[in-house]
């Protein structure tokens, strides 16, 4: 018997990435797959993908969750601290919504609304010492799937002072997945297919996160929802001078899933597709002079729930790679 873990929101997107890797992981045990109105449906009703799991999905509550060592709590945005109250203080916890990734208070009143349910661990190991709480952290908030993918092209520039923390712009694109798995008008495929459009411009959620993990003191972000299921490709553009691309390769040189790719070479989507990876490119414009980083992973693995599974192997005392692949599916 290995570590007994459990997923609550297991009928999402994020539940159902989760629960493909937790299959495939060397020492984690599923014990419990839980959802609200899905509750009692196999899980292979839900997830075709996942037909040789002989699972049903049980009821979101702490007395079908307690029992597992480590509980992933994959739930819409503001549902996981009632239920995280309620669970055991020996089970250890991931949590994928934004319930505990903000420090401001008034931040999350702006953007999200309710009460401020307070803060965990940041769960982004490859931050400067970030690694080193998580794997001392019984509570861990995972980060966001825009977030992942911006901090990682920025924060290193930042920290080394190669970019001004000021006037940051972004303009990222991200899969339909993204947005959940309800049924949406503007989600349908005949809304989607051959299109792109921009949503939250100048509002998303994932602007404070990005502030408060990179040290940016002005970010401007345009979202834009894009023709493919899953993956998230953002351009990030800093005022700045220096070498971006030392500052990059110093940070990253010895991570397992972040890549920055041979000069001339750019991130893409499929690369990263299935995968627990993040790609990045850099160049400077030559006309404004601007830093350019081009970030590429998979909003459903690096960008949840594969990062989920990273910051469970290291709360774990597990290998940080286990369970995961730093290598995309193609074609």
């Amino acid at each position: 018997m290995g570590i007994r873990v459990a997923v609550a929101g297991a009928s999402g997107y994020a539940g159902g990435e989760l629960l493909r890797l937790i299959a495939g992981h060397p020492e984690l045990d599923l014990v419990a797959a839980t959802a609200h109105s899905q509750a009692g449906t196999p899980l292979s009703d839900v997830h075709p993908q996942l037909v040789g799991l002989q699972v049903s999905l049980g009821t979101t509550d702490a007395a079908t969750l307690g029992d597992a060592d480590l509980v992933f709590l994959a739930l819409p945005h503001g549902q996981s601290a009632a239920l995280a109250a309620q669970l055991p203080a020996s089970v250890k916890i991931v949590d994928l919504g934004a319930d505990f990734r903000l420090r401001d208070a008034a931040a999350w009143a702006r953007y999200y609304g309710g009460p401020h349910a307070g803060t965990w661990t940041y769960g982004l190991p490859e931050l400067p010492g970030q690694r080193e709480l998580i794997a001392t952290s019984d509570r861990v908030a995972n980060t966001g799937c825009y977030a992942a993918t911006i901090t990682l092209a920025l924060a290193p520039l930042i920290a080394a002072g190669v970019a001004s923390s000021e006037d940051v712009v972004v303009v990222a694109a991200s899969g339909t997945s993204g947005a959940g798995r309800s049924a949406k008008v503007n989600l349908l495929g005949s809304e989607v297919m051959g299109d792109l459009t921009p949503y939250k411009v100048g509002a998303h959620q994932h602007v404070p996160e990005i502030k408060q993990a990179t040290g940016a003191t002005s970010l401007s972000m345009t979202p834009v929802l894009a023709p493919m299921p899953r993956g998230i490709l953002a351009t990030v553009t800093v005022k700045g001078s220096g070498d971006a691309r030392a500052a990059l390769a110093a940070a990253y040189q010895d991570e397992p899933f972040v890549h920055l790719l041979p000069e001339g070479r750019w991130p893409h989507t499929a690369a990263t597709a299935g995968s627990n990876s993040c790609h990045l490119q850099v160049t400077t414009d030559t006309d404004s002079g601007r830093i350019i980083v081009v970030s590429a992973l998979d909003n459903l693995g690096k960008g949840a729930a594969g990062q989920a599974v990273q910051c469970a192997n290291l709360m774990l005392g597990l290998p940080e790679t286990a369970g995961l692949s730093a290598f995309g599916v193609a074609p």
